[in-house]
């Protein structure tokens, strides 16, 4: 495919003429909303009064070693996964004061004076730091939401990574943010791995399989802070997307505004606080051959109520190369749909060469091609 199909960020010199400062206090004085903000028809579209009702994934069993209520647990997931890649989880064994701790740093971070939060500003091409509506990457429809993002190295053993990164970049005095937030990322590891391990069964491939896979990745911690508009209408807090890592553990406060797209509508997804949301990301589509879908998700925006969420995307080590197990491909029936890749090629692609939408595996695909082509010309 011709290469200027794809997303092509700005040149420094145009990203400095046009950035936009995500000032909500100075945004909302304006009699219109900045175009920047204003998202097509086709994106807002479908307004619906539907609510996600699958039942949730109960993980009780799993921790008590019940054998039914694990094979139980993986064939919900499986039918889930089949449909639209999303699933709650409940009786996950994170606790109430865990999540609450950090729902309280993060807010304490995006409270913070904007200067101070600009000084923190994620660098170009990093994934790390804080993003006032991604205004340093895009210059049209721009979320409505602010983000603080950091890393967490699964093999650390005793997570100090993220401690680190926290003091160096806020100062000493975030040190107890910093080892709260390890805390969490900590949990959200494990959960994950108790997931792979679900998802491997579901699949009927070795139950350890995912989990050594991803035991020595690095994931992302991010905190959205989605502030009201009056104009909520007119814009989103996340746009229409499936996530390019391998799984996602959101948790999002009582005001919610989560949506899915699945049998062709947006269904709302109602806040739940003792209950995990898990959606697989295009790259697990690719672990698991294409059996299983990436969900398509978006964020809607309330005009009176700030919203929070808190998101953990799990991914593998960057060179680690994504194929799907031996299990899931059977010669001259089920060829591998996907050629061999690796995080950080699609982590490339999807950071410098295409915004994430419905379709970016897809167009991932193509793009790998093509410059595999070049490089051996």
């Amino acid at each position: 495919m011709d290469s200027t199909s794809y997303f092509h960020p700005a040149s420094k010199t145009e990203k400095e003429n046009r950035v936009l400062v995500f000032d909500t206090s100075l945004i909302e004085k304006q009699e219109n909303l900045p175009s920047q903000f204003l998202w097509p028809h086709e994106d807002l579209a479908y307004e619906s009064d539907d609510e996600f009702n699958d039942p949730p994934i109960d993980l009780r069993g799993f921790f008590n070693g019940d054998k039914e209520a694990v094979n139980l647990a993986a064939k919900q997931i499986r039918l889930a996964c089949l449909n639209h890649g999303f699933f709650h989880v409940i009786n996950h064994g994170v606790g109430s004061g865990t999540i609450q701790a950090v729902y309280e740093h993060m807010d304490a971070f995006f409270k913070l004076p904007l200067s101070k939060k600009l000084a923190l500003k994620r660098k170009p091409g990093d994934l790390c730091g804080y993003s006032g509506a991604h205004a340093d990457r895009f210059s049209s429809k721009l979320p409505w939401k602010e983000t603080l993002s950091f890393s967490y190295e699964h093999e650390n053993e005793h997570g100090l990574d993220v401690v680190n990164y926290i003091k160096s970049v806020m100062g000493e005095e975030f040190e107890e943010a910093g080892y709260v937030y390890k805390t969490y990322c900590e949990a959200m590891k494990n959960l994950s791995f108790i997931i792979f391990e679900l998802l491997a069964i579901s699949l009927g491939v070795d139950p350890f399989h995912y989990r050594d896979f991803f035991h020595d990745g690095c994931s992302l911690m991010r905190g959205n802070n989605y502030p009201p508009c009056k104009e909520a209408g007119l814009t989103l807090g996340t746009g229409p997307h499936s996530d390019p890592n391998s799984l996602t553990i959101l948790h999002q406060d009582e005001v919610g505004g989560l949506e899915i797209f699945s049998n062709n509508k947006w269904v709302a997804i109602r806040p739940r606080h003792d209950a995990f949301v898990v959606n697989l990301g295009d790259t697990f589509v690719a672990l698991s051959n294409g059996k299983y879908k990436s969900c398509l998700h978006r964020a809607v925006v309330n005009k009176e109520k700030v919203r929070r969420s808190l998101v953990f995307f799990v991914n593998p080590k960057e060179d680690k190369i994504v194929r799907p197990p031996v299990g899931l491909i059977i010669r001259g029936e089920e060829p591998k749909e996907y050629p061999d890749f690796t995080w950080s090629d699609l982590r490339e692609f999807t950071q410098n060469y295409y915004r994430v939408d419905a379709n970016t595996l897809q167009n991932f695909v193509q793009w790998l091609h093509s410059m595999r082509k070049i490089k051996n010309l």
